[in-house]
């Protein structure tokens, strides 16, 4: 294994080896930010990758009953949308939550070709864990920080999406009413 030379988070890598690249636009590069993000994302999945083990689920798993969860009678077409996955692997994951019983279909009331998802009480039971436990990771992050703070992250988070070619999902969320209360 190669070693990793570690340099200072205001320096480039580009600048490190005597040369310079800024970021599009000509920004500096946000190394700070983005090796944060890293970290972040590993640890916020990470409490939840535990649990999910315990039942042979995966981060897909978890995406899928989470979505189905939230947003009761959502369409196939529509989870495909949201999770940007190829249809044989949401059909893979799919059927495993099914098979186990976490979610269940039904055909559409207008077009019975339509499969809604909705999770059993099984389902919501699994989320209601694994978002405890992911609540409590960003409770703890929160702490100490005013409400207009909290809402400069939240903002920041919205920020981070591409809004370009937005799902119904996140149509939903980035109008504030979710489908279903805050639990």
């Amino acid at each position: 294994m190669p070693d990793i030379k570690f340099i200072k988070a205001e320096t480039t890598p580009a600048e490190a080896a005597g040369g310079s690249a800024p970021a599009p636009g000509g920004a500096s590069l946000r190394w700070d930010i983005i090796e944060l993000l890293f970290f972040a994302y590993r640890d916020f999945v990470g409490d939840a990758d535990h649990v999910l083990e315990q039942f042979g689920f995966g981060r897909a798993h978890h995406r899928v009953v989470h979505f189905v969860t939230r947003y009761p009678g959502l369409t196939v077409a529509d989870l495909l949308d949201v999770l940007r996955i190829t249809k044989q692997s949401l059909g893979r994951v799919l059927k495993q939550l099914l098979d186990e019983g976490y979610i269940v279909q039904k055909a559409g009331d207008n077009d019975r070709r339509q499969r809604l998802l909705f999770a059993t009480a099984k389902g919501e039971a699994l989320v209601t864990q694994l978002a405890g436990l992911q609540t409590v990771r960003i409770t703890r992050a929160l702490e100490g920080l005013s409400p207009a703070a909290a809402d400069s992250v939240r903002r920041f988070l919205l920020g981070m999406i591409d809004h370009d070619d937005p799902d119904k999902v996140l149509e939903v969320i980035l109008k504030g009413s979710p489908a279903r209360d805050s639990r």
